[in-house]
């Protein structure tokens, strides 16, 4: 019988940041909650905290982080977790004449 590697075992090769929209925390500080969130995946919380880009306070809750497909397709079922989708940047462009 095969064992399935643990989840920090995972190649990370493939990783891409995605921000991973949550429930805000009733108990618990925010960042704190989004490192439990992303260890449950991710194996540890020391994982987790490699792997997050940044943790949301204020306007939304929620973290960004390097996660695989694989990942992103776990973390999505967990509890308290309500989105996650895709980190893009967005270039603002502007042709000429069209700023004043």
């Amino acid at each position: 019988m095969a064992e399935s590697a643990p989840p920090a075992a995972v190649d990370s090769s493939n990783a891409a940041v995605h921000i991973v929209y949550t429930e805000r925390p009733q108990d618990e500080e925010p960042e704190a909650y989004h490192i439990r969130t992303l260890s449950t995946v991710l194996g540890s919380d020391e994982a987790a905290r490699e792997a997050l880009v940044y943790s949301y306070k204020t306007a939304a809750s929620g973290f960004s982080a390097k996660l695989t497909p694989e990942q992103v397709e776990q973390i999505s079922k967990q509890p308290g977790v309500l989105h996650v989708v895709p980190s893009k940047t967005v270039q603002l462009h502007s042709g000429p004449g069209k700023l004043h």
